[in-house]
C-alpha cells in the first residue's frame, strides 16, 4: 500500500526546529499502516531535515551556534550571494545535514526513539514557508 501527500510548513526564524508533532499532526493516514516506512522530503535547497534530541531545546541552540561556526557567512571565496550573505552558507549546511529522512512506521505510528525528534533546520535568516512530501510504503491494518 502506498500513499503520498504534500503540505507546507509556516515559516520558522532561522534555527533548528522541532516539528514531529506537526509532521504527525498532518498524517492521519499513519493510522492505517501496521509495517512501514515514512519518507520525508524537504523540497528547498536552504533548508535541511534531521532526526535528534527532542526533550531539551539547548541542543537545538548548540546545533545552531555550531553550524554557524562550522560554515560562517560573508567568506570572501563565495560566489554565489545574489539574496544575501545568508544564502551560500545555507546551500552549504542543507548539502552537510540533508534533505530527506527515512523513519519506520509499527502499529500506526512513528517508531522512533524515545529522545528522538525531527528537526527542521532552517539554514536562512528569511526562509519563508517550506514544502514536504511525504510518502508512506507499508502494509495495513
Amino acid at each position: 500500500m502506498w500513499y503520498q501527500k504534500e503540505f507546507h510548513l509556516n515559516a520558522r526564524p532561522r534555527g533548528f526546529h522541532l516539528i514531529t508533532d506537526e509532521i504527525v499532526h498532518k498524517l492521519p493516514e499513519l493510522a492505517n499502516y501496521k509495517i512501514g516506512l515514512l519518507n520525508i522530503l524537504l523540497k528547498h535547497t536552504s533548508a535541511s531535515l534531521t532526526i535528534n534530541e527532542n526533550a531539551d531545546p539547548t541542543v537545538r541552540k548548540d546545533f545552531e551556534n555550531f553550524f554557524n561556526r562550522a560554515v560562517p557567512e560573508n567568506e570572501p571565496y563565495y560566489l554565489h550571494n545574489d539574496e544575501g550573505s545568508d544564502d551560500l552558507p545555507a546551500h552549504l549546511k542543507a548539502s552537510l545535514v540533508g534533505a530527506s529522512l527515512n523513519i519506520p512506521i509499527t502499529n500506526g505510528h512513528l517508531n522512533m526513539g524515545i529522545w528522538q525528534g525531527i528537526y527542521l533546520c532552517e539554514h536562512r535568516n528569511h526562509g519563508g514557508s517550506r514544502t514536504l512530501i511525504v510518502t508512506i510504503q507499508g502494509e495495513g491494518f
